[in-house]
C-alpha cells in the first residue's frame, strides 16, 4: 500500500487556509457597498485632551461631511477620535477591530463593525477599502500601516492615492531622517518617493485634497504609471496586476 509522508500538522494548516480565506470573503462582503471611503491611523494610546485628538475628530467629521465613510482600526485613541467625528457629522463610520491581548478595546463610535483574527488580512481591507490614507501620530501599528501603503504605490501594487501625514511637527523628523538617510546619504528611494506623502496640520486642508483628487481635479503622483485596472471596480484583492516588463518607450502592463 502506498503512502504519503504528509507532515502530521497538515490537517490544521489547511484548516488555517480556509479560516484565513473566510475572513478575507467575510469582510469583503461586509464592505462591498461602503463607497468611496478613507483610512485614518493614528496610535491607540492618544489621549482625548490632544491636539491629535482634536485633529482625528475633525478630519473623521470633515470626511463624513464630504461623502467619504471613515474606516479605522476600530479600537481607543486616534481610532475612536476619527471614528467619533464621522458618526457624529452623521457618516458611515467602520471600524476594523483586530484580537490583540492589549489596547485593542473597540470604541463606541462604529456603524459598522467587523473583527479580524489575522493582522494581512485587515491590512489589506484598509487598502482596498479606500481611496485614500490619512496618518496621524501613532507608533509601530501607524508605521507599518503608513509604511505598507508607500510600498504597494512605489512598486505599482496599488493604484496610486492620497497619503495625508498630519501632525507636522511628529512626521517632519521622520521626513529629514527618509531624506537625509535613505535618500542623499544611501539612495535607497528616489526622490519622487517622497512626494507619495503630504504632511499637514489642517483637517479642512487634508480632506479637500482628498475630495479633488477623487473628483479628478487633482492628480496624484503622476509619475506614476497607470494601468487600465484602474478604472474598473477594485475586486478580488485589490492589488494592481503590475508591470511585466519595462521597455524604452514606457511601462508595459499585462501577464506575459
Amino acid at each position: 500500500m502506498e503512502t504519503t509522508n504528509r507532515p502530521e500538522n497538515s490537517g490544521a494548516e489547511s484548516w488555517r487556509a480556509l479560516r484565513i480565506m473566510s475572513e478575507f470573503v467575510d469582510a469583503t462582503d461586509a464592505l462591498a457597498n461602503l463607497g468611496p471611503a478613507v483610512s485614518v491611523f493614528g496610535s491607540a494610546r492618544t489621549v482625548a485632551d490632544s491636539r491629535y485628538w482634536s485633529m482625528g475628530v475633525q478630519v473623521g467629521a470633515g470626511l463624513a461631511k464630504s461623502g467619504f465613510a471613515v474606516i479605522t482600526g476600530g479600537g481607543p485613541g486616534i481610532m475612536e477620535a476619527a471614528n467619533k467625528g464621522a458618526i457624529e457629522a452623521g457618516g458611515k463610520s467602520v471600524g476594523l477591530n483586530i484580537l490583540l491581548p492589549h489596547e485593542q478595546k473597540p470604541n463606541p463610535y462604529q456603524t459598522l463593525s467587523l473583527d479580524f483574527r489575522y493582522f494581512f488580512i485587515r491590512k489589506l481591507m484598509f487598502v482596498k477599502s479606500s481611496i485614500a490614507t490619512v496618518c496621524l501620530p501613532g507608533g509601530f501599528g501607524t508605521l507599518d500601516e503608513l509604511f505598507e501603503a508607500l510600498t504597494l504605490m512605489q512598486t505599482l501594487k496599488a493604484t496610486p492615492k492620497p497619503l495625508v501625514l498630519m501632525g507636522r511637527a511628529f512626521w517632519q523628523e521622520m521626513f529629514a531622517w527618509l531624506r537625509g538617510g535613505l535618500l542623499e546619504k544611501h539612495g535607497y528611494i528616489a526622490e519622487v518617493d517622497l512626494n507619495l506623502m503630504h504632511i499637514t496640520d489642517d483637517p479642512a486642508e487634508a480632506v479637500q485634497l482628498i475630495s479633488d483628487v477623487h473628483a479628478g481635479r487633482r492628480a496624484w503622483a503622476p509619475h506614476l504609471p497607470r494601468f487600465p485596472e484602474d478604472a474598473g471596480t477594485e475586486l478580488g484583492e485589490g492589488t494592481r496586476l503590475g508591470t511585466r516588463r519595462h521597455t524604452g518607450e514606457g511601462f508595459v502592463s499585462g501577464t506575459d
